[in-house]
């Protein structure tokens, strides 16, 4: 299985960013989590099939209406971690933070 750390940047907090990458993740049939970061950004890291994992990227880069992403950043692979399924949106604040 395949995985990806990513943060998006944008106008992506307070348009329903999370919910949107939430739906779309699990119409995917991916594992993983996506949370608000402090900088503006939203951090998500998911795994699946390599297939549906570039699908999923073109679908963040769109966005839900009233989001403009401007960018979608690879970052390191989320360490020891195994992404639970189905995905979810982490309330907690930050669950990972860019190290």
């Amino acid at each position: 299985m395949a995985t990806v750390h990513l943060q998006v940047v944008g106008k992506v907090q307070g348009v329903g960013f999370r919910w949107f990458t939430r739906v779309a993740a699990r119409r995917l049939q991916l594992s993983g989590w996506v949370s608000n970061r402090p900088d503006g950004s939203v951090e998500i890291a998911a795994a699946g099939r390599p297939d549906k994992l570039d699908e999923f990227r073109r679908v963040l880069m769109q966005g839900p209406d009233g989001a403009q992403v401007e960018t979608v950043l690879d970052l390191p692979p989320v360490d020891g971690e195994e992404l639970t399924f189905p995905f979810v949106i982490d309330k907690s604040g930050m669950k990972k933070a860019l190290r």
